[in-house]
């Protein structure tokens, strides 16, 4: 809990604070790389290069303030953040480095309006949040069975399929001779490669298959660069160098958006590549639960582009809409259209696909009646619905 005395402090810097937020963060990374290059391993130099990461600092340190001022909802912005913490192994001991940069870029684009009290304020905020990843990730941590000094294991590429353009898939067994970790459908795992030039950099990509058989599998669509971002380092080197044999480096199971238990009608949503975590739920669905109600609804630019979509139509059977923008057979023509969705009573809807279809389909959701919190969606990326 924030003391009064910051709590005032906050609450009367929080706008200028908010509209310079960007700015902050993006004097911060420099900042901190600069003294730290080891950590230069543990972020996507994409979102850096195209100031994604940025943005989702400051967005997510100015919604934390706001919650401690007046109890607006954190905990789902919290929840993601630890597990995707976890899945890079971040430690407690890099937290004060954090602060310590974060607080100096605040001191630096603001200036003179930093006072003692200022940063001070701004300071115990940061710490709060601090404090509550740490334990959140602790127990991430615990449950996952590892530690940030055994997070990576070598596993073997036992199979390399190409699903569609741009996109192959990688069924992967562990390479130690351990245990196959468990999973639930929706999860990640992080994959930690070493690229040209020795700069490790890891990347967090769905498990494309049903938990229970002995493998993961992940399914890796090539980033070409747009909007200031370089292509993908990470999902290039992967169609490019690994193969049938390789090894790779993957961190335990995580994320928060997975499959509801229960019996309530079911509706996966997606876009693109975001076909990944519901084709887990979708194929976990029809091995346990075949008579639970599912509607899928799948959205992309062409058929040739449709990852898996041989598996989507077997899995997802009549219950199965397609939309392909330009108008291949097999789908229909245009963008999807949520109104065209058929929701049974009581859905639980899961999304995964780009920020703005997410936006859109959420939108069209909870106009047509659906509660806010039976709407779930996945987010790749640092970016925030």
């Amino acid at each position: 809990m924030l003391s009064p005395a910051s709590a005032a402090v906050v609450r009367a810097t929080l706008p200028v604070v908010r509209d310079h937020a960007t700015e902050i963060t993006a004097e911060f990374y420099p900042s901190m790389f600069a003294a730290h290059p080891e950590l230069l391993n543990l972020f996507n130099q994409g979102n850096q290069a195209s100031g994604k990461q940025q943005v989702a600092l400051a967005s997510a340190v100015i919604a934390y303030a706001q919650h401690l001022l007046d109890g607006t909802p954190f905990g789902p912005i919290a929840e993601r953040i630890a597990h995707k913490h976890v899945s890079l192994g971040v430690r407690p001991e890099q937290y004060p480095i954090v602060g310590k940069h974060l607080i100096g870029a605040v001191a630096t684009v603001l200036g003179d309006a930093v006072t003692p009290e200022v940063a001070a304020a701004w300071d115990e905020v940061y710490w709060l949040f601090a404090v509550s990843l740490i334990a959140a990730e602790a127990r991430l941590f615990q449950a996952a069975g590892v530690t940030p000094d055994t997070l990576w294991r070598p596993w073997r590429v036992a199979k390399r399929d190409e699903e569609a353009v741009d996109t192959v898939s990688f069924t992967l067994v562990p390479d130690d001779g351990g245990p196959v970790p468990a999973f639930q459908p929706g999860q990640y795992v992080s994959v930690a490669v070493d690229l040209p030039g020795g700069q490790r950099q890891p990347r967090q990509y769905s498990l494309s298959q049903a938990p229970g058989r002995g493998e993961l599998r992940i399914t890796v669509r090539r980033v070409h660069g747009a909007d200031g971002a370089p292509d993908g380092a990470v999902s290039g080197f992967l169609h490019d160098h690994v193969h049938a044999d390789d090894t790779v480096l993957l961190g335990p199971p995580a994320g928060e958006v997975t499959l509801e238990p229960g019996d309530r009608p079911v509706a996966l949503i997606s876009a693109g590549i975001g076909i990944t975590p519901m084709l887990s739920m979708l194929d976990h669905l029809h091995t346990t639960q075949p008579a639970r109600t599912v509607v899928t609804a799948h959205a992309e630019l062409s058929a040739d582009r449709h990852a898996h979509r041989a598996e989507h139509a077997r899995l997802a059977g009549h219950r199965r809409l397609t939309w392909y923008e330009n108008g291949d057979e097999g789908g229909q023509a245009g963008r999807i259209d949520v109104d065209a969705i058929p929701l049974p009573p009581g859905v639980v809807a899961y999304l995964c696909g780009p920020i703005a279809f997410m936006r859109d389909v959420r939108a069209g959701l909870l106009r047509r009646g659906i509660a806010a919190d039976d709407i779930r969606y996945e987010v790749f990326g640092p970016g925030m619905l």
